[in-house]
């Protein structure tokens, strides 16, 4: 979830003066979450003229860029409002809409998506991670994160998330060898607590949420590299990304951009992908 209250006006955002960083912008319009898939990229994007649309407005899209070219797969109909998290399982996309999940089968685009409601206030149902048949939903203003079994997406309606674990403000998560990561925010959005940092949930089975880095922050997204051995979190209070090592505990800061707003990442085949929510575009870094 963007920290909208943070950044406004023209401001510019710098790209570090490295050789393994690239930028993706075109079709692009307010991108809040990526997620790699087949050799492409999934991206969520809000579609207003301004970087926190109007309730009324319903302009949000999914794009998919694969070898040069973009298209849009869902959002032509006026559906979805300010996307936020993505996840697919099977040929089934999964979309964090206000206070609703929406699944649309790629398959059958003319298809009305399902939707499952939260019981949120703040209408914040904010990001996902799969594993297996089970997909994690975090919901900040609810201080929690759901549960939904999705062994067969096309049958989720009546479906019913139960809550599987309480935690401050869940933002970003990302799962890998069966261990879930989270990335927690203020639900104000602007004031860090003692609690806003990066957690870890080794035991899905009776989940507990341990602490991985105790400094806190306005954390957005966060992701696992393909060895399982680095996890990598973007902070709106310091507009930048830093990658762990989950042994040594070591941080290093691997980007930042003056001005930016790095929201919800995502790491495939050795690239983190960087959504820079005010600025319309996707930074890539090579990982490796």
């Amino acid at each position: 979830m963007a920290v909208c209250l943070l950044w406004g006006g023209n401001t510019e955002a710098a790209v570090p003066d490295r050789t393994d960083v690239s930028i993706i912008e075109d079709g692009i319009r307010f991108s809040e979450s990526v997620y790699p898939y087949d050799g492409g990229l999934f991206i969520s994007n809000y579609g207003s003229d301004k970087m926190s649309p109007r309730t009324d407005e319903n302009k949000g899209y999914i794009l998919y860029k694969k070898n040069g070219i973009s298209r849009v797969v869902t959002g032509q109909d006026g559906s979805l409002h300010k996307p936020l998290g993505l996840a697919v399982k099977d040929h089934f996309l999964f979309v964090c809409d206000a206070g609703r999940l929406l699944v649309y089968d790629l398959q059958n685009q003319a298809q009305k998506p399902q939707s499952i409601d939260f019981a949120s206030e703040g209408k914040i149902v904010n990001a996902l991670a799969v594993d297996g048949d089970r997909l994690y939903v975090s919901v900040t203003d609810a201080n929690s994160i759901y549960v939904l079994d999705i062994k067969d997406p096309s049958r989720l309606y009546g479906k019913v998330p139960k809550k599987w674990l309480d935690i401050p403000g869940p933002n970003g998560l990302a799962v890998k060898n069966g261990v879930l990561y989270i990335a927690s925010i203020p639900t104000d959005f602007k004031t860090p607590g003692t609690n806003n940092v990066i957690y870890q949930v080794k035991n899905l089975s009776h989940p507990r949420a341990e602490k991985l880095v105790d400094v806190p922050g306005l954390y957005d997204g966060i992701a696992v590299a393909d060895d399982g051995q680095t996890v990598y979190f973007s902070d709106w209070q310091t507009a930048s990304v830093t990658a762990v090592d989950i042994g040594s505990g070591r941080r290093q800061i691997i980007y930042e951009g003056d001005g930016s707003g790095p929201a919800d990442i995502a790491q495939a085949d050795g690239v983190l992908y960087i959504p820079d929510l005010p600025h319309s575009r996707i930074v890539t870094i090579k990982t490796k």
